[in-house]
């Protein structure tokens, strides 16, 4: 009897040490918590069993990583095939619409979006997109168009891709493609509009959010501004400066540093004032563009030394890590400014500027060698400035 006993308990710990090595669910996730640990199994012992204390089977990872990778990755599960070409995802993707009458996967429709690659990935796109609006309509009686974030990557891949004339598409509201257009579609174009210098696509993409009633926001203004100031537009820049202040739209604090820098460089202290007016009822502090914009602006209206007090209170907001940051600036206020803004004044009116200038800038940069700053700056190149002379 106490044979057949020991015998029963032997079983029952071996049939639970089986249970443990069977049940991925139970050990895989205390492996993975700790990789040094074992499993245990612990071989209760009867004084007369002729067995004593316990017993410890520890289990390597790298023996339970091909236990793992057979339950849980087996090739007998499904293999994974290379990625489907555009044209193959076009044709299932119209087999299932024209002929099974059905919508095929949504993951299909991202991957084809997330594969194409030229103009003509774009047209079988346009015309997959228009296929499954068709059926939307006809057999789902679906109504309402996809939502706005497949417009938004329709968009931005046809930035991609350099198919401008169907990223337009994309920006009408009433369309046949059942995309839902958004301000964030469209700065997809207007960015490849900023990096092509393209001030005319960027006044189609404004006329077709004007026309489609898409809202302009900080972001729109922050690409437009820029482009207007990169392709030296100020007309530009001014009429659609006041298309975003009638809208009611917070400028960021880079879209004004490019609009003061933008005036300034035109030597228009009127415009600076301005908008200067306008930035200081929505933000308390400068930024290093538009603090130094106003330095210019006082150096045009013959005020050196408050010129000099700006930039010293313009410093004081600065981390220790951006003070250098100073010295570059008014380098470029003495190397680079000036020739920049006598290209855009009136032969009569150059020689009196260029004077004024010669005289106000060595005295702003000596009030600032009087309270430590600008040490590193040197005026030889202003001296030798021949626009200046």
């Amino acid at each position: 009897m106490q044979v057949l006993s020991n015998a029963r308990n032997l079983a029952r710990v071996l049939g639970s040490r089986t249970i443990l090595f069977n049940s991925n669910q139970l050990y895989l996730s205390s492996l993975i918590q700790s990789p040094s640990s074992s499993l245990q199994c612990q071989l209760h012992s009867d004084a007369s069993s002729g067995i004593n204390g316990s017993c410890y089977y520890p289990m390597p990872l790298h023996s339970i990583y091909p236990m793992i990778s057979r339950t849980f990755f087996s090739t007998e599960a499904g293999t994974v095939n290379s990625n489907p070409t555009v044209k193959e995802l076009y044709d299932d993707m119209l087999q299932s619409v024209n002929v099974k009458r059905t919508m095929p996967p949504n993951a299909s429709l991202w991957s084809m979006i997330g594969n194409c690659k030229n103009r003509e990935d774009i047209k079988l796109l346009f015309n997959v997109l228009q296929n499954l609006r068709r059926l939307r309509l006809s057999n789902l009686r679906i109504h309402s168009n996809f939502n706005c974030n497949l417009c938004q990557q329709v968009a931005k891949t046809c930035a991609c891709v350099g198919a401008i004339d169907f990223g337009k598409k994309a920006l009408w509201l009433h369309n046949v493609y059942g995309l839902t257009p958004s301000v964030a579609s469209a700065h997809h174009l207007l960015s490849y509009a900023k990096a092509h210098n393209d001030a005319k696509l960027m006044v189609e993409v404004m006329r077709l959010l004007k026309r489609n009633n898409l809202p302009l926001q900080a972001g729109t203004a922050d690409i437009v501004f820029s482009i207007c100031y990169n392709t030296n537009d100020w007309e530009l820049i001014s009429k659609y400066s006041k298309r975003f202040m009638k809208a009611g739209v917070k400028l960021r604090q880079t879209t004004f540093g490019t609009w003061m820098e933008f005036a300034i460089r035109r030597g228009d202290t009127e415009s600076l004032e301005n908008i200067e007016k306008l930035r200081s009822e929505s933000m308390k502090q400068h930024s290093l563009t538009t603090g130094f914009a106003c330095a210019k602006g006082l150096l045009l209206e013959r005020k050196p030394e408050d010129a000099a007090a700006l930039i010293q209170a313009l410093n004081e907001t600065l981390s220790d890590g951006r003070k250098q940051s100073i010295t570059v600036e008014v380098e470029k206020l003495v190397n680079e400014w000036p020739s920049e803004v006598l290209k855009h004044q009136k032969e009569e009116d150059k020689k009196a500027l260029a004077a004024s200038l010669k005289s106000d800038i060595p005295t702003m940069v000596a009030s600032l060698l009087n309270i430590g700053l600008a040490r590193d700056v040197k005026l030889e190149d202003l001296t030798k400035n021949e626009i200046l002379s």
